[in-house]
């Protein structure tokens, strides 16, 4: 197997709250990694779509809503090892486990979220256009 299926389908966590939280825990600090470099790409795509005529735009996001995101995303992190622990308890083991699933849906949803801003301000470029040639 290569690295990034490695990385992306795991074998699951030891079948006890203390080895799901375990198994989470270590897992958070390529999760931080991937969503923050995706939050400065997409810092910088929309920095240089706000400079795009026409109307280039100064307002800039804050550097507040950054940070709240950041502890935000991290929070939600938690409900991972809260859900799979849930499952776990409710399925009293005959359920398989959802860590590696539940790890990739909320990556992807970390990483689409974080790229959001960057559409929204993709989005008001082209009607800064339309509005130029309407």
């Amino acid at each position: 197997m290569t690295e990034l299926t490695e990385f992306l389908f795991p074998a699951p966590a030891r079948r006890s709250t203390a080895g799901i939280v375990r198994w989470w825990e270590s897992r958070r600090l390529a999760y931080n990694l991937i969503v923050g470099a995706t939050g400065a790409l997409s810092l910088v795509a929309i920095r240089v779509i706000t400079w795009l005529p026409p109307a280039p735009r100064s307002d800039f996001l804050d550097w507040r809503a950054i940070v709240v995101f950041g502890v935000l995303a991290n929070l939600f992190y938690l409900l991972g090892p809260a859900v799979e622990i849930g499952v776990e308890k409710l399925g009293r083991g005959r359920i398989l486990p959802t860590g590696p699933t539940l790890y990739r849906m909320g990556l992807t949803f970390s990483v689409g979220l974080t790229f959001l801003p960057t559409m929204i301000v993709g989005l008001d470029w082209a009607f800064r256009i339309l509005r130029v040639l309407l």
